[in-house]
């Protein structure tokens, strides 16, 4: 598996130039990957609570795109939590051959960083903003930085805009299909298929 060794891009998500500078890093992961490797994207977070909710609205507008060019684990009406995570990486790993794994979470950072996504290398850890430990998702993450951290993690949670959060959503959503579609396509037409 090839893993790119740039730092994160950090972008907020009103920056005009936010979706293409995300799709090209994101196509900048897919394009390399061989044809055995299937993208799963893992959307995480829950639909009960605003701030966490990003996960999961990311998921269902990504879902709306019916693709065929990856798997989808985490929905408004599926979501991926801190309960259900295990038994869904569980069966990520023995349904899906030689997976190549997007974790998308929601984050808690600094408030000169609210409203900003960080696409990276390697795994995110959720929970990590509410003092949970779970397993780590991702051969690469997507987080957004939709509010304040610190020792009120869930409560900041609750009380996040939701404007914010699903602006961020249907940008991380637009980005990664964007690029999953060109890479697909890409690999489309250096093996010859034609659809």
């Amino acid at each position: 598996m090839t893993i790119l060794n740039v730092p994160s891009l950090l972008i907020g998500h009103t920056d005009p130039a936010a979706s293409m500078r995300m799709t090209n890093r994101l196509a900048g992961h897919f394009k390399p990957l061989p044809s055995s490797k299937r993208i799963v994207v893992v959307c995480i977070g829950s639909d009960r609570c605003t701030g966490d909710s990003l996960g999961p609205l990311t998921g269902s507008l990504l879902g709306k795109y019916r693709s065929t060019a990856f798997d989808l684990f985490g929905t408004l009406e599926k979501p991926v939590h801190a309960m259900n995570l295990d038994a869904t990486l569980e069966k990520l790993n023995t349904t899906i051959d030689d997976p190549f794994v997007v974790g998308i979470d929601a984050c808690l950072g600094n408030a000169s960083s609210i409203g900003m996504i960080q696409i990276g290398d390697g795994p995110l850890r959720p929970g990590a903003g509410v003092n949970k430990t779970l397993p780590p998702v991702g051969d690469i993450h997507i987080s957004a930085i939709v509010n304040i951290g610190g020792i009120l993690g869930f409560q900041v949670l609750q009380n996040t805009r939701l404007h914010l959060v699903m602006s961020m959503a249907s940008l991380i959503s637009k980005s990664l299909f964007v690029a999953i579609s060109v890479a697909a396509r890409e690999d489309r037409i250096q093996y010859g298929i034609q659809r």
